[in-house]
Formats: C-alpha cells, structure tokens, sequence
C-alpha cells in the first residue's frame, strides 16, 4: 500500500462507532474504521464532482459517498486499496443502504490502533484459522503414496507459501476472501478423496489436481486486501499460467515419469469442465472428470450459501440469483 502521508483531519470525531458493515442500520452515524475497495471521481447531475467508494470489512461491503466541498478536500487523501478511517451516517438511496461521509482520510496505523483500528477487522476472511488449514495441507501432502508427486507438491507449496495462504479463490464468485484459495483447495481435496474411494480412482492424482488445479491464480490474482487482476492474469488467465507453473516445478523430478506429468497437467487445464467454460480441453480421464465436478460443486455450494445469508428479505424464497438462475429455499 502506498506510504501514509499526514493528512489535516480534525482530531475530535464523534465517539460513536459505526458498526459492522453487516450490522448497518439507516439510523447508524460516528466513526469507522474500512478497506477502501473502490474510489472513483463522478459528477452529479449539476457538474459538482463527487466521489463514489466501496468500502469493505470483514463482514461485507458498502457504497459511499462524499460529496460538496468535502469531496475536494478529501479526494486526495486516501486511494483504493488503502485503509481508511471515515466518519458519516447511514443513507438509503434507491432502496439501498450506503454511507454519506463527512470526513474520510487514510488510517495511520500506529496513532489509530489506539482508537480500535485492526487490519484483520477490515479484510472479510475464511472463517476458519489460516494455521490450521496450512497444517491439514502439509500433513495431508506429506501422506501421499506417489513419491513423484509428494516431491511435485511439496515444491509447488513452498515456491507460494506466501501467497497460497493469503490469496483468495476468485474476484467475486465464490470464496473471494483471504484464505478462499487454501479453503476451496482443502474442500475439493476432500470431495475428491471420497470420489476416489467410491470410483476406484487415483487418489493421489485426484489430490494433486486439488492443490495444482486453481494454482495459477496465485498469478493471475493481486491481493492487498482486495482481490484485482494482475497483467499476466488479463493477458493469459489461470489455466494456462497453472500448466506453467506445473511444467516448470515437476522439472527434474526423478520419480515423476512424463506421462504422469501430463495427467497432472490435463487435470488443470480441464477443470472448468467444458471448452465454454473456458477449458482448453474437457475433460478425458474418470479423475478429470471427478476434478471437474468436484470443482464445480464446491463453487456452486459456496454461491448458494453465500447468496441465502445475505438475503434479507422475510419471504420464504431468496431473490433471483442471475448466476445460478433460481431463486433459493431459505431454511
């Protein structure tokens, strides 16, 4: 994130704290502390120039808006991507609640720690422990049967430690939060370890495919509290930059015959399924196949969860989820 720089931001605010973006109400006001996913320069319909935000934190996110002189005077003290400590109210505008800030300003850290601020507060998060997930990863490699491939994936796993603990699953979709990639890696090792016992299937494959499968996105993905897409995610997208990855680290591995190799490497760039989907080639194998459904369920899954706990209507049916086309029962 770019260095802070002091900005003139009044001291005394409101004692007040807003609460959590998933709390809001239309009567909350005071003070807050948020990632700024978003920022942009608009106009209002008069020419007065406003700035519209998206502000997150670990329990969702909500538009902003900063407007009049106060637009001027704030526009360049905060970027998007940055942690911002904001003060305002709530607002319901075209039957959507947003805040109107008064004041907004980029966090310094050492002096707002002290009225509450916390990074992990503004960073929605896998619900379980980031530890305990590395742990159930390493342990469930260091068990794998094909020495070829425990050596492929230890190697894979300690070249993105950083990353692969960190890094969320998607932009958007589904489990985009820090931690999503390592949480959607583990619950497809399990769906496919199961697959594999009821089918008769290669389980060491299959588990490779788990870790190796979305691997590519720890390119195509920047994260800094917000996920974006980096050059080379635009310019080639994850499949093909996981086959690199994969070709690249399973070089010189004495117990990893080339045809072995190539399983591996179809499970990843089949794994979305179909050509339509984005998939070089579709699946040809029982574990690609497994890898693919398995991939897909675990995405879908976390989308229907997702979209019935962030429904707050009282009817007894969500509202029409255009990605999945339905709405949903809410039990």
């Amino acid at each position: 994130m770019p260095a802070c720089t002091r900005a003139v931001y009044p001291s005394a605010m409101p004692p007040q704290s807003l609460p959590r973006v998933a709390e809001l109400t239309e009567t909350a006001s005071g003070i807050g502390f948020f990632l700024c996913a978003r920022k942009e320069v608009r106009q209002t319909k008069t020419g007065d120039p406003f700035l519209s935000l998206t502000l997150q934190d670990a329990t969702g996110t909500v538009g902003a808006k900063v407007f009049g002189a106060e637009a001027e005077q704030y526009r360049d003290q905060f970027e998007a991507g940055e942690f911002v400590k904001v003060e305002g109210r709530a607002n319901v505008y075209n039957e959507r609640l947003e805040l109107k800030l008064s004041r907004i300003r980029r966090v310094h850290a050492e002096q707002d720690r002290r009225d509450g601020f916390r990074e992990e507060d503004c960073i929605p998060s896998a619900p379980r422990p980031v530890d305990d997930m590395w742990a159930e990863l390493t342990a469930r490699i260091g068990a794998v049967g094909d020495p070829g491939i425990r050596v492929l994936l230890t190697r894979v796993v300690a070249d993105h430690a950083e990353r692969l603990r960190t890094w969320p699953a998607a932009m958007t979709v589904h489990h985009a939060y820090r931690g999503g990639l390592l949480e959607h890696i583990l619950q497809i090792a399990r769906v496919v370890g199961a697959l594999a016992e009821i089918y008769g299937a290669d389980a060491d494959l299959l588990f490779a495919g788990a870790v190796l499968h979305d691997i590519g996105k720890l390119r195509e993905l920047e994260y800094a509290g917000v996920p974006s897409y980096s050059r080379e995610g635009n310019l080639i997208g994850h499949i093909p930059l996981g086959l690199m990855i994969v070709r690249e680290a399973s070089a010189g591995i004495a117990d990893l015959p080339e045809d072995r190799r190539m399983e591996i490497e179809h499970l990843v760039v089949s794994h979305h399924g179909s050509k339509e989907l984005g998939s070089p080639v579709e699946p040809m194998t029982v574990e690609a196949f497994i890898m693919a459904m398995a991939d897909d369920l675990d995405a879908k899954v976390h989308q229907v969860r997702r979209h019935v706990a962030e429904d707050e209507g009282a009817a007894e049916f969500t509202v029409y989820n255009r990605r999945l086309g339905r709405v949903l029962l809410k039990k």
